[in-house]
């Protein structure tokens, strides 16, 4: 299986990332993409900043694209989330997955994005238009919450 994890700053082509995780293989049935971007929060933000542990977030990454993989079947599986300031409409995590089906594709992308969510070391802090910055930013309940539907298996 093919697997890319990338922790990076600078902005990432989902085209690109997309050709390079299906490159050279003909069992791929299906692709699945989910890119996450910044909000605006309804004009308030001028950017989302977001910090990370250097190798701990590329493991822990690494380490939950090999859950998905024994779970289903899969082909491939592309995982880059940036860090740094992010200007509202720009995009922060990219999962990308390979599998001969869909259903198996589309499971594997959202139990990704799950665990991204919740167990992956980044955090947060919004800069305001008004030249400010907000806290650090909690993690989300409903997020937890979403995660535990893969606990049965």
């Amino acid at each position: 299986m093919s697997r890319t994890v990338r922790v990076q700053r600078e902005d990432f082509d989902v085209a690109d990332e997309i050709e390079a995780l299906t490159y050279g293989t003909r069992d791929v049935g299906a692709v699945t993409a989910f890119v996450g971007l910044c909000r605006d929060e309804g004009g308030r933000l001028s950017g989302l900043e977001l910090e990370h542990y250097p190798g701990m977030a590329e493991a822990e990454i690494d380490r939950v694209v090999a859950e998905a993989e024994a779970r289903w079947p899969l082909l491939g599986a592309t995982v880059i989330h940036r860090y740094g300031l992010i200007p509202p409409g720009g995009q922060i995590v990219l999962v990308a997955v390979t599998s001969s089906h869909r259903a198996a594709a589309f499971a594997a992308t959202d139990f990704l994005m799950d665990f991204l969510k919740t167990r992956a070391p980044f955090w947060k802090r919004e800069h305001l238009v008004n030249g400010t910055l907000g806290p650090w930013i909690e993690a989300a309940t409903e997020d937890d919450q979403a995660a535990t539907r893969w606990s049965g298996g």
